[in-house]
């Protein structure tokens, strides 16, 4: 059960007196009897405590006994025993359970799994002293793991830290130096405080921590420097989702679609019903309702796009401001439609287990799952839409009317029909804005709202029609923002990226990337 390897603990089993002073006493007597078997390394130790915290162990007079179901055994030898009518039940207090549990956490340190040796060497590290530190010295000593190995030995210098011997605090404050975490780095700065506040005395050891303290800031700003790049790039792909069928759609037709939000509202909406159906039907699928999910949000947002088109906007081309406002009144719609039908309230969309979690990157950075993966699947998205508009006939279709509407028509092409397609397409692809939108937060009526006027700035700014412009400019505007958000707060990093793009295409009216192509009117 425990897999623990017995060659790291002595011969030694408990013995009756043993098990008894375990389990029956004060606190601090008990205390005192499991530190002093963890310190010889009693081989019988593991599976008592164990019975200790699954409350099965029961006493009498003379006798210490483990119970478990109708078997009755004697804790010392293992011996088969008749339980007593007059035992009496062992009670761990708080304080004791929490000694029992660490003490267990510190037995699995000589697992053979090496997840469940990694599990307790965490579980350790805010709770071992020096009574566990021959325990963890052994564990050191056995241990074949490298990056194990670092993290015992770790532990190991933030116990020694607070030796009375000076050369041992030397020895952890050198090696506290490669720990890189904050807890390492509190640990520290606690023993740095002045000598009269309990700090360190030793005038060598003192600056040895401070030395070891600078490389600790050191690690951890690039942890921050990272996080604040990773996040910016995951913020940048969901802009970049946003940003994509609007840059089809206003680059082609020139149609200020103030209802984009509410396409990309839609998706996240699909997203959650698909999961309930899964939820109800198909529960042993669960983790899989994403990839059914996707297809979907495509789907539904693209018929909504393109019945948007044939009632509203096909009537209106080449009048923009009465377009914005049909769009916008039929974004009101659609948000009106929805909390009819679905109700006002927030809904939750449950990350499948594979997008729960993340990578430990390092001691002061995690990559959730669900942001590397929104990351990714904005890349392949981008990839499929540019395959679209260069290797396929639409997208043959699609470049020939955004150049020259009028040459176009005059070729053959059905300029109307082409005007439909595209507008499906770029209103999909907001509908899987807004399934990888349902993965990082509630979805509600007014999800898109948040999005659609950084999605027009990331188009004006790239370039109107340039995919490319598209990417440059929504992961840029994210990383962008989120640098700005760390120095002066999200609502004035807010104004500085708006400050930045007016004064950018004052500069460059065409965007980053200026539309190529020939003009009968040029």
């Amino acid at each position: 059960m425990f897999g623990l390897s017995m060659a790291a603990f002595g011969a030694h089993a408990l013995t009756a007196e043993q098990t008894r002073a375990l389990a029956v006493g004060e606190n601090e007597e008990r205390i005192a009897a499991l530190n002093a078997s963890l310190a010889r390394g009693d081989a019988g130790l593991a599976p008592f405590v164990q019975a200790l915290l699954d409350g099965s162990v029961v006493f009498t007079a003379d006798r210490v006994l483990i119970v478990n179901g109708d078997k009755v055994s004697d804790a010392a030898t293992g011996a088969p025993a008749a339980k007593p009518e007059a035992a009496e039940e062992v009670i761990n207090s708080n304080q004791m359970s929490r000694e029992l549990n660490t003490a267990m956490a510190a037995l699995k340190l000589f697992s053979k799994d090496l997840g469940e040796g990694r599990s307790a060497a965490q579980a350790l590290k805010d709770d071992a002293d020096d009574a566990r530190l021959p325990l963890i010295e052994k564990a050191l000593a056995v241990e074949t793991d490298e990056a194990l190995k670092v993290q015992l030995a770790q532990i190991r210098a933030a116990v020694l830290i607070a030796s009375p011997d000076v050369e041992r605090r030397m020895e952890a404050a050198k090696a506290l130096g490669d720990s890189r975490t904050s807890a390492t780095r509190s640990l520290i700065a606690d023993r740095l405080k002045p000598a009269a506040e309990g700090g360190e005395a030793d005038v060598a050891v003192r600056s040895q921590l401070e030395i070891s303290l600078k490389a600790i800031d050191r690690q951890l700003a690039w942890g921050e420097r990272f996080g604040v790049l990773f996040t910016g790039v995951s913020t940048g792909s969901i802009l970049l989702l946003a940003a994509l069928g609007l840059a089809i759609t206003y680059g082609l037709m020139g149609v200020i679609n103030m209802a984009h939000g509410e396409l990309i509202m839609i998706g996240a909406y699909a997203t959650w019903l698909v999961q309930n159906f899964f939820q109800a039907y198909l529960p042993g699928l669960f983790d899989l309702y994403m990839l059914a999910a996707i297809p979907v949000s495509f789907l539904v947002a693209a018929l909504v796009g393109a019945l948007m088109e044939w009632l509203v906007i096909r009537w209106l081309y080449g009048r923009p401001l009465e377009t914005l406002l049909a769009t916008w009144g039929f974004s009101l719609v659609l948000i009106q439609a929805v909390r009819s039908i679905f109700g006002a309230q927030n809904v939750t969309v449950v990350n499948p287990t594979w997008l729960s979690g993340g990578v430990q990157a390092m001691s002061n950075l995690t990559l959730p799952y669900n942001r590397i993966a929104i990351i990714v699947f904005a890349v392949l998205v981008l990839a499929a839409v540019s395959a679209v508009i260069a290797k396929t006939r639409l997208g043959l279709f699609v470049r020939g009317v955004t150049q020259n509407r009028k040459m176009a028509a005059c070729v053959g092409v059905n300029t109307k029909r082409i005007d439909t397609y595209a507008f499906a397409l770029g209103s999909g692809i907001a509908g899987l804005a807004g399934c990888a939108l349902s993965q990082v937060g509630n979805v509600g009526p007014e999800l898109g709202q948040g999005y659609i006027v950084d999605s027009f700035m990331v188009v004006v700014l790239g370039g109107v029609g340039q995919l490319a412009g598209t990417v440059y400019a929504g992961l840029g505007l994210g990383v962008l923002n989120k640098l700005l958000e760390g120095w002066q707060g999200a609502v004035l990093a807010k104004i500085m990226v708006l400050v930045f793009i007016v004064v950018f295409i004052q500069r460059r009216p065409q965007g980053i990337f200026a539309m190529k192509g020939r003009s009968a009117e040029a």
